[in-house]
């Protein structure tokens, strides 16, 4: 598929303004039934006064009535649900905005990544968009307010959120989505030369050769499902025997998932891997998960497999590495807060 493709409870029994408005606000697409009401000491997970949101909340002011209107959504608009492989959320590319409102926009982009992230996704980005530059970015709800908001980036290769926690349960303040196309090549070779994030794929491979013949038969499917966001609804109970449930593994190949989970968080700012490994412990561990490996898309026809998915009830991880990497990602506590696709 082509690109253009896709689309702790205080000492005080009371509750802040703020605390309550979070806890209202936990109630979205991606997060809804009750919401629950816990106290900052007790949230996993980003904060309001994190550096990325109150980015969010300066930029939200800077902008001019002619900018709102074409940027800023009501929170419970329907564009904020969306995933994409190459997309704008918005027409104006971040070029497009002053110098100041720029610099607040990298703000944002630096504090969701770790360091080495921030190195991965800027040479992602210089190869597939010619830079940050030419990315795309919306605002919903109301960031300088107590009430819900959300930033969301796009273009090509990335849709990555910054919530502080206003969808309550779901980690990054829902699905997300990172790629690259190495040195601008479509067509990567086997080895994905220079791509950023293949490193995940071969650590896939590595929990694959330790597998016995029995175990990689199991682990083994002629194709996998679409290359979108259809791909990462959550399933709940409805999670399909397909694949290699890891319940089934050693404790030294349990460890390796463990791994590989950590390989695909890596990338981002500790708050949201806090609250991505949460959800995972909430959703049953890893214990939970199977692995499945696809014949199709393997590059090179060499038994390295491209594409791979790691998925559990509120857990799902789709790197789809042909003809190059593209990886989905949707994790939550319970599958019932995705309300978003599929």
């Amino acid at each position: 598929m082509s690109d253009s493709e896709n689309k702790a409870i205080s000492g005080s029994a009371q509750l802040s303004r703020r605390q309550f408005a979070q806890a209202i606000g936990a109630a979205t697409i991606l997060g809804s039934g009750m919401p629950q009401v816990m106290a900052d000491q007790a949230v996993v997970g980003p904060k309001r006064t994190d550096s990325s949101e109150t980015a969010v909340g300066r930029l939200f002011k800077s902008l001019k009535d002619d900018q709102r209107k074409i940027l800023c959504f009501p929170f419970d608009h329907p564009l904020r649900s969306r995933i994409g492989n190459n997309w704008a959320i918005t027409k104006p590319k971040i070029s497009d905005l002053s110098k100041d409102q720029q610099a607040l926009c990298v703000e944002i982009f630096k504090g969701l990544t770790s360091e080495e992230g921030y190195d991965r996704f800027t040479r992602q980005m210089e190869d597939d968009y010619d830079g940050f530059e030419g990315y795309h970015i919306a605002i919903f709800g109301e960031p300088d307010s107590d009430k819900p908001f959300e930033w969301v980036l796009s273009g090509r290769h990335d849709t990555l959120r910054a919530d502080g926690n206003s969808v309550d349960g779901v980690a990054f303040g829902g699905p997300i989505f990172y790629g690259h196309a190495a040195a601008g090549n479509f067509n990567e070779d086997a080895q994905h030369t220079k791509n950023v994030w293949w490193y995940q794929g071969e650590m896939a491979n590595k929990i694959f050769k330790t597998l016995d013949d029995k175990q990689q038969a199991a682990a083994m499917a002629p194709k996998g499902p679409a290359d979108d966001a259809r791909s990462i609804k959550l399933a709940g109970d409805k999670l399909p025997e397909i694949g290699l449930g890891i319940k089934s593994l050693d404790g030294q190949q349990k460890a390796m998932v463990q791994q590989l989970i950590d390989a695909g968080t890596r990338p981002f700012r500790k708050a949201d891997v806090d609250e991505l490994m949460s959800c995972v412990k909430d959703a049953g561990g890893v214990d939970a998960m199977r692995l499945t490996f696809y014949k199709e898309g393997d590059v090179g026809k060499d038994g390295v497999w491209d594409v791979w998915k790691l998925e559990g009830p509120a857990f799902s991880w789709y790197f789809h590495g042909s003809p190059h990497v593209h990886t989905w990602l949707n994790v939550a506590k319970k599958a019932e807060f995705d309300k978003s696709h599929g």
